[in-house]
């Protein structure tokens, strides 16, 4: 741990071999888009739930 370079340092180069990003094609932070797409299904399903109950007892 003693030489190792600094974090900063670390994540540049990383982020330095990555291809450039497709216009469009990408999302940038991961867990984001998990939550994202969780909530998206999460509240799709529960329309489609209380749908399906309004109707039942309509």
């Amino acid at each position: 741990m003693l030489h190792r370079k600094p974090l900063e340092e670390r994540i540049a180069e990383r982020q330095a071999k990555l291809p450039p990003l497709k216009e469009g094609k990408h999302f940038e932070h991961g867990p984001a888009k998990f939550v994202f797409v969780s909530l998206l299904v999460a509240v799709v399903l529960m329309h489609v739930v209380g749908l399906a109950i309004v109707m039942h007892f309509a």
